[in-house]
């Protein structure tokens, strides 16, 4: 059985003041009291372990600012740690605080993130790469609480809500295209995993556009499944190596988390990147500039993303049926063979 939580006209009786008194002393006004009065008022709180409802106070009272709940797959991944950043600043400008759920791509946690957020009252939720996109949506509309997807989603919506993302079909077909038509790769491998079998967790859906990106440049190209770990994908690239057919010229990694791995698998392999397979991936950031070899990617536009997706949130009713993927761009590092964009 629970216990009643203490009000504050439980400390005014225990106290014996009025509920004006005790407003007066727990909010430092906007009248003055003695001394005397506080010490009493203080008291009755401290014995009855009262504590003021937040949610009631912050009714009562003009703020600046508000707030926004986001919900991110994993904030340890370059991306996603990247988008929730951006997506923060741009919150922020527009005068809302950002509190953030780390889901572990777990659908029953995003659900729980989400009616903990609705209860506390938040102006709305951005939710990137969404496995639970359904319940999610219902949740959000019973609550009366707008949503900006991000990136990639599982499942469908029960209302037209666009997806703020990249073009991920492109990403896979610039990568792929890289290694075919600049580097002349004839033999050309994708490392990743995109159906339910391959990937309980991870975002297999924005994996599954990459590669089709990738089959629409090389209808003769070798898939090495994997889950979507840098464990996985060492495996699985090493087996493959191992194995008697010849190693690919080049290969495309389906996400940035599995791009070291990769390459450590193909130097473990006694081969070397790139001259003898090369490689390029995803959404490599500056922090990786200065790994040993510096990783050619296709990127997104993450402070564009980030505005758009803070603008459908603030503002529903804007029209946002017209949005469409965003284009990506080639970042050259030295994986592939190519002089760094970065280089002096």
């Amino acid at each position: 059985m629970t216990t009643k939580r203490p009000t504050l006209a439980d400390v005014a009786t225990l106290a014996g003041v009025s509920t004006a008194a005790v407003s007066y002393v727990l909010n430092d006004g906007p009248r003055p009291v003695s001394d005397a009065l506080r010490t009493k008022v203080l008291a009755a709180a401290d014995e009855l372990r009262y504590r003021p409802d937040r949610n009631a106070r912050a009714l009562r009272r003009p703020r600046k600012w508000r707030q926004l709940g986001m919900l991110v797959p994993d904030l340890t991944l370059p991306l996603y740690a990247a988008l929730a950043g951006r997506l923060e600043i741009e919150a922020r400008a527009r005068d809302h605080l950002t509190m953030i759920g780390n889901t572990g791509y777990d659908p029953d946690r995003e659900l729980e993130f989400t009616a903990a957020f609705t209860d506390v009252g938040i102006d709305g939720l951005i939710v990137v790469g969404a496995v639970n996109t359904p319940e999610i949506s219902k949740a959000c509309r019973r609550a009366r609480v707008p949503v900006a997807w991000v990136h990639s989603r599982r499942g469908t919506v029960d209302a037209p809500m666009p997806l703020v993302c990249a073009d991920h079909v492109a990403a896979g077909a610039i990568a792929t295209a890289h290694l075919a038509e600049v580097h002349h790769c004839r033999d050309i491998a994708f490392v990743g995993g995109f159906t339910a079998a391959d990937v309980e967790y991870g975002d297999r859906e924005t994996v599954a556009q990459r590669h089709e990106g990738f089959a629409s440049i090389t209808t003769a190209g070798t898939l090495i499944r994997t889950d979507l770990t840098p464990e996985g994908a060492y495996r699985a690239v090493r087996a493959h190596l191992s194995a008697d057919a010849p190693a690919p010229h080049g290969m495309v990694v389906g996400t940035n988390a599995q791009a070291a791995a990769t390459m450590r698998a193909v130097t473990d392999a006694g081969l070397r990147v790139p001259g003898d397979i090369r490689i390029v991936g995803f959404d490599g950031g500056t922090a990786q500039n200065f790994g040993q070899i510096t990783l050619t990617s296709a990127q997104q536009p993450i402070d564009t993303i980030a505005h758009r997706a803070i603008g459908d949130v603030l503002d529903p009713t804007l029209d946002s049926a017209a949005h469409t993927p965003m284009p990506v761009t080639l970042h050259r590092g030295e994986s592939c063979g190519c002089r760094p964009d970065n280089a002096t």
